[in-house]
């Protein structure tokens, strides 16, 4: 576990947890206003940016609360990879990496929430390459708002870095300058919008 999410659990411990919340609005992931990014360093000089294009999720928030962050849930389909380059995501689709036909699911499934000004910070559970681990991320929650067509939507954005080889994902090749030809952290951004669930008419 890096620095930062040594911190951010750290701080988690001095919150309140939310849990349990009752009449807590629950919003869908749209696909179509949503970005799952990702970057990596490159043989020590560059970064290799890249994204998946397609996920699912839900977030819950405490609409008494100023909408503080209840739960995220999502799950990203690893063939999904896109880096622009076909035959480097091939790669990344193959045993050396993500092994899709094994793993097809990247999940993240939160088990605990706290918040405190703008902020909100969730705990859960990420799952990549068949390795299930706790992690903590924070998070910023913006809206709701009301879209032309009369839905709610909120906004969410949340970074965090994961050690791949922490996930099994090790293939590497050294450099004959030094240094490795794929860095092992990598940076993880995503900007989400979602839609509020509308109860269906009894």
């Amino acid at each position: 576990m890096n620095r930062a999410v040594r911190l951010a659990a750290a701080v988690v411990l001095g919150f309140a947890v939310v849990t349990g919340v009752r009449g807590a609005d629950t919003y869908k992931i749209d696909p179509m206003h949503t970005h799952i990014g990702f970057s990596v360093a490159h043989m020590v000089i560059n970064e290799v940016e890249g994204k998946f294009k397609e996920f699912e999720g839900t977030i819950v928030v405490n609409p008494d609360a100023k909408n503080a962050l209840v739960s995220i849930n999502g799950t990203i389909q690893a063939t999904s990879i896109d880096t622009g380059v076909e035959k480097r995501d091939n790669h990344l689709r193959s045993a050396d990496f993500f092994d899709v036909a094994k793993f097809p699911t990247i999940t993240f499934e939160s088990k605990k929430a706290a918040h405190k000004g703008p902020r909100d910070i969730v705990g859960g559970t990420f799952t990549m390459h068949g390795v299930a681990k706790d992690i903590v991320i924070p998070v910023t929650v913006k809206g709701p708002i009301k879209d032309p067509m009369g839905n709610t939507r909120i906004g969410l954005k949340a970074t965090i870095t994961v050690n791949r080889k922490d996930y099994g994902l090790t293939w590497n090749k050294a450099l004959e300058a030094g240094g490795l030809m794929v860095g092992e952290d990598v940076e993880i951004e995503i900007n989400a919008e979602a839609v509020k669930e509308v109860p269906a008419a009894k």
